[in-house]
């Protein structure tokens, strides 16, 4: 849902750049704070979530559908988000970065869901995937602050792993 409500403000964002009215700054910013606003919901609703499973011991299900979307996920994400990155330079656009490491974080995301249900049909570490997806929250917070903040540029290690 995250990643929908990011595309659909992205797609409002290069909407308003196609318009006759020139692209102002503020559409960017908005565009870029909303999407940086996603992201820390993001990391809020994996920490919620990561901590209810561990709390409860919620072990995960397996689902043939669940893992092929997984698998294609971390194929497809990878290049939609290397795509949004060549567009984001091209444009100078905040926003469209902010969203393309959203589209980064729903891989890593993915790789390690796929690896959790790995560790607990291998070893029964049921745990692995919510400790995983805790992990993740330092990156995910850092890539959502910078997308909220006015003029914040994205940090040198989340630009150089594309």
């Amino acid at each position: 849902m995250i990643e929908v409500t990011s595309g659909v403000l992205l797609w409002w964002r290069l909407r308003a750049e196609l318009g006759s009215a020139p692209l102002g700054p503020a559409v960017e910013a908005r565009a870029a704070r909303w999407v940086g606003i996603l992201l820390l919901g993001l990391g809020v609703y994996l920490v919620v979530e990561a901590t209810r499973r561990l709390f409860t011991q919620d072990r995960p299900e397996e689902s043939v559908v669940g893992i092929g979307l997984m698998a294609a996920s971390l194929v497809i994400m990878p290049l939609l988000a290397r795509a949004k990155l060549r567009t984001a330079r091209a444009l100078d656009s905040r926003a469209l970065r902010a969203d393309a490491h959203e589209t980064i974080v729903c891989a890593w995301l993915s790789l390690t869901t796929l690896c959790g249900l790995a560790l607990n049909a291998a070893f029964g570490w049921w745990w692995a995937d919510p400790v995983a997806g805790l992990a993740m929250v330092p990156l995910i917070a850092r890539e959502g602050l910078d997308a909220v903040r006015p003029g914040a540029e994205p940090h040198d290690g989340a630009r150089q792993s594309q």
